[in-house]
């Protein structure tokens, strides 16, 4: 690995030990929203660097294992050859995973989300859709300890919801919802069908990251 990265791996490191020490500092536990921040920062730094971490060490069992190459036991000669084959296939899936890593991550990643859900084409049957969609969210979003907080709510004549939003906070809620944006569409037998046809109704689902805080401008 370059040198260049291997300088830059080490002070995500010495962040990563800055900020673990940081979040430990009663100051700094009382100031919410600076404690809020250092953690989504650690959450960041923690898998690149307990890969690195693990990289290292292989690193280092690798140099005791060149020495006992030096020694003149066959035995331990043999097992030490054996051990650098593993060691060197350990290091090339490490480095292809530390390269992954460090590849810059969308900014809006690591924000909270507001959720929309639209009803579209299908009348009531795509307002009950909505109301699916909405409770596979909120679900998914509990079992990642996130938190959902309804803002608003259109509810449908015979069920589930014209129109719904909701805020959900969390690590990474961005990242792993971002691709849920657009058009959802459903073929079934709705419950409001008495003759049994399949019906196919859609919705729209709006994944839109919570904007950074600012300063109020004052206009002049």
């Amino acid at each position: 690995m370059k040198e260049s990265l291997l300088s830059k791996l080490d002070q995500l490191r010495m962040r990563h030990e800055e900020v673990s020490a940081l979040l430990s500092d009663p100051k700094v536990m009382n100031v919410q929203e600076e404690f809020r921040n250092l953690s989504k920062e650690y959450a960041q730094l923690e898998p690149v660097v307990n890969t690195f971490l693990r990289y290292q060490k292989i690193q280092q069992d690798m140099a005791e294992a060149r020495e006992l190459l030096t020694l003149g036991d066959s035995e331990l000669k043999e097992l030490a050859e054996q051990e650098l084959q593993l060691f060197e296939k350990q290091i090339v899936e490490l480095e292809q995973a530390l390269q992954i890593l460090l590849i810059p991550s969308d900014p809006n990643d690591t924000k909270d989300i507001y959720l929309e859900i639209r009803a579209g084409t299908g009348g009531d049957e795509a307002a009950i859709f909505a109301g699916d969609l909405y409770r596979m969210y909120t679900r998914y979003a509990l079992t990642q300890n996130w938190q959902c907080e309804l803002i608003s709510e259109s509810l449908g004549e015979h069920g589930g919801y014209k129109e719904v939003i909701i805020k959900i906070n969390g690590h990474g809620v961005y990242s792993q919802l971002k691709f849920e944006s657009g058009a959802h569409r459903v073929q079934r037998v709705p419950e409001t069908e008495a003759q049994g046809r399949v019906h196919t109704s859609a919705c729209t689902v709006a994944i839109l990251p919570v904007a950074e805080e600012i300063d109020e401008i004052e206009i002049n």
